[in-house]
């Protein structure tokens, strides 16, 4: 099993998830986050844009997929993702460790033992 995180521009992460629609995923995470990477230095420029001496908005998109599995849905990732000019953000993939059980939260009918 394999974590893939992808940092990716905010307007690309619904093309990049219909693109993975159909794709093998276990679990699927999305969030919005800030931060800055070998831009930053570049940052300065814009003194009168609200990006100034800012972090730049992105979006994680967390994906646990089979081992078998993974180059297909990083490919899929950077053909959406890829445009070639700074700033397009990052993935990274790490082993990810089984589960050992799932909880469903939604159908929880018994108490969960701590």
């Amino acid at each position: 099993m394999k974590q893939v995180i992808a940092i990716v521009k905010p307007f690309l992460v619904e093309t990049i998830l219909d693109n993975l629609r159909r794709a093998p995923l276990e679990a699927v995470e999305v969030r919005e986050v800030k931060g800055f990477g070998k831009q930053k230095s570049y940052l300065d420029q814009y003194t009168d844009s609200e990006y100034s001496q800012a972090f730049l908005p992105k979006v994680e998109i967390v994906l646990w997929v089979d081992d078998s599995r993974c180059e297909e849905v990083v490919r899929r990732v950077v053909e959406v993702a890829r445009t070639g000019r700074m700033g397009d953000g990052k993935i990274l993939v790490l082993p990810a460790q089984s589960y050992e059980r799932v909880i469903d939260m939604s159908k929880l009918s018994e108490t969960v033992e701590q």
